[in-house]
């Protein structure tokens, strides 16, 4: 039993996470469009876009979790991402 405890412990220890931070996103793109022009670069598994409860609108930043971190170094090779007119 104890030894399973462990293996689980250890398991969620190792998990290795890959995000990137996205700073100035335009107030018209979605985490939806985010998410399509990040998976050119790899899988993306998560798109976080935090929102503003007092305004309803996000707060122009988000993270985005790919599942290697060779997909991160394909988004850092690229100078510049434009989106929707705007470098992020």
């Amino acid at each position: 039993m104890a030894a399973a405890s462990a293996v689980r412990a250890l398991g969620r220890r190792s998990r290795q996470v890959f995000d990137i931070f996205v700073a100035e996103v335009p107030w018209t793109v979605s985490s939806k469009e985010l998410k399509e022009y990040f998976s050119q670069f790899g899988s993306v598994q998560r798109c976080q876009l935090p929102f503003d409860r007092d305004t309803g609108f996000h707060r122009r930043y988000c993270w985005i979790k790919f599942t290697t971190p060779e997909d991160v170094q394909n988004v850092l090779q690229k100078d510049s991402h434009i989106l929707e007119g705007s470098k992020v």
